[in-house]
Formats: structure tokens, C-alpha cells, sequence
């Protein structure tokens, strides 16, 4: 079994600036997580800018949340910038079922590279171009039933691919891993999942195995909503105590406390 506490420990030593072109509902939660964990984030969604900017980072995350035109531009431009540069994207494919504008720039996306995709079930189903039954940016399928779907579109697009919910699943195509880390007051706090998109972009910042940083990302973010778990009063004080158990995780306290298992 991987050391899952090392990729935690390289991204420390490593700090990535991660650019997160993201939706508005997640800009402020995302940096605060990803500076809370040990990363840099920059938020620089402009067109003018996004594409100029994506070399100077160790990786780009990509969340289709809140699109616009100018926007999904300037998304198109820093993925094909990241792919030029040789530097690990990720995906986001916020509710890409729900209409056919999101439909296309899914599509569009995808066709662009991305080194890891994580959604919900519903998500995943969707960019497959297989039925869900997403609402919005919520799944209505469960995480087995995308299991399938995520295994073929990592194969068809070699990229890691990450469903999450209660027990996540993460695939290359090849292999496969269920992570049980998590609690249940972190989908009643918004953003988190999105957050959860930079983190896995920190990760694979530099990362030599894509598939097992992906995997680590998702158990230390589980494992801090855990750690949050047993002392936060509701959604508000949970928040607050996320940060701090991410900040203070040890890459030892990860590799004892990562529930992961071969799939």
C-alpha cells in the first residue's frame, strides 16, 4: 500500500502556487483550504490574463460552476496553455448534465487533456455521456454506480478520475481505490467539493503517480473533515475547525488514519 502520507509531505516541501479558475461561490473557501493545507492559490479567471498566467504555476484546476462566455475562454486558454507547458490540470465538471451549455463546455474541456477529473456520481455519469439523475450540483446517483463510467472514461482519456460522496472512488483505468475518510456535516458546507478540486491539484503538482496523489488528497481532506467532526457544533464552527485540522495533519497522522482500500 502507498505511503499516502508522503504525497502530503511533497507537497508541503513543494508549496505549489495552484491556479483555480473556479465559480464565485468558491473562491474565498478554496484559498483558505488550499493555504490552510500548505499550498498558494491564485483565483485569475480574466481572459486577458488566465492563459498568461497558468505557466507560472505548478498546476490548474478548471470548475464550471458559474460559466460565462468569457469565462469558458478564458478556461479553454489556460488548459491548452497547461498542456503547452507540461503541467497537471484538473476538472471540475460542476453540474455538467443540467443544461446543454454545460454539456459543451464539457465536452470542449475534456477534449483538452485535463490529468485528473473529480465530480460527484451524477457529474461523472454525465461527462460520459451516460443517464443521471444529478439535480443541480447534487448527485442523485450513488458513487458505485459511476464506478463503471469513471473506469472508461479514464481509459478514454487517460486521465485519474474521482467520484466522490461517502466512500470516494478513484480510477486510472487501470487500477482502482475506494476512500472511506470523510464526515457527514462536509456536504452541508458550501464549496467544500470544490475545494476539494484544488487540493487534488496541489497534490498532483509535481507528483510522479497521479492516480495515488488523487487518491491521498481525497483521504487528508476526509480525514480532516473527521478531525473537524469531533468538536464543531454545526456547519459554521465545522468550517472552522476543517482549516485547522488541515493545517495540523501530519503526513504520519494521514498514512495511519487513510481508509483506503484496492478496488
Amino acid at each position: 500500500m502507498p505511503d499516502w502520507g508522503a504525497h502530503l509531505s511533497e507537497m508541503r516541501q513543494c508549496a505549489p502556487l495552484v491556479h483555480n479558475i473556479t465559480n464565485y461561490v468558491a473562491m474565498n473557501v478554496m484559498a483558505n483550504v488550499l493555504l490552510a493545507a500548505g499550498a498558494s492559490p491564485a483565483m485569475v479567471h480574466a481572459v486577458e490574463e488566465a492563459a498568461e498566467f497558468t505557466p507560472l504555476a505548478g498546476a490548474l484546476t478548471i470548475n464550471i460552476g458559474t460559466p460565462s462566455g468569457p469565462w469558458v475562454a478564458a478556461m479553454e486558454a489556460s488548459a491548452q496553455a497547461a498542456q503547452a507547458a507540461g503541467l497537471p490540470w484538473v476538472l471540475d465538471p460542476v453540474a455538467v448534465g443540467a443544461t446543454a451549455f454545460r454539456r459543451e463546455i464539457g465536452a470542449r474541456l475534456l477534449a483538452l487533456g485535463p490529468a485528473a477529473i473529480r465530480g460527484n456520481a451524477s457529474e461523472i455519469l454525465a461527462l460520459s455521456g451516460a443517464a443521471a439523475q444529478g439535480k443541480g450540483a447534487d448527485s442523485a446517483d450513488p458513487v458505485a454506480a459511476a464506478e463503471e463510467a469513471a473506469r472508461a472514461l479514464a481509459c478514454s482519456t487517460g486521465a485519474v478520475v474521482a467520484v466522490t460522496g461517502p466512500v470516494d472512488y478513484v480510477t486510472d483505468g487501470a487500477r482502482g481505490w475506494r476512500v472511506a475518510n470523510g464526515h457527514p456535516a462536509m456536504p452541508r458546507v458550501t464549496a467544500l467539493g470544490c475545494s476539494l478540486t484544488g487540493l487534488v491539484g496541489a497534490f498532483l503538482a509535481g507528483a510522479g503517480d497521479r492516480a495515488t496523489a488523487t487518491v491521498a488528497a481525497l483521504a487528508y481532506f476526509g480525514l480532516a473533515g473527521e478531525r473537524a467532526g469531533e468538536t464543531a457544533a454545526g456547519p459554521g464552527s465545522f468550517q472552522v475547525a476543517l482549516l485547522d485540522a488541515l493545517a495540523t495533519i501530519t503526513p504520519d497522522a494521514l498514512t495511519a488514519g487513510a481508509r483506503v482500500q484496492a478496488a
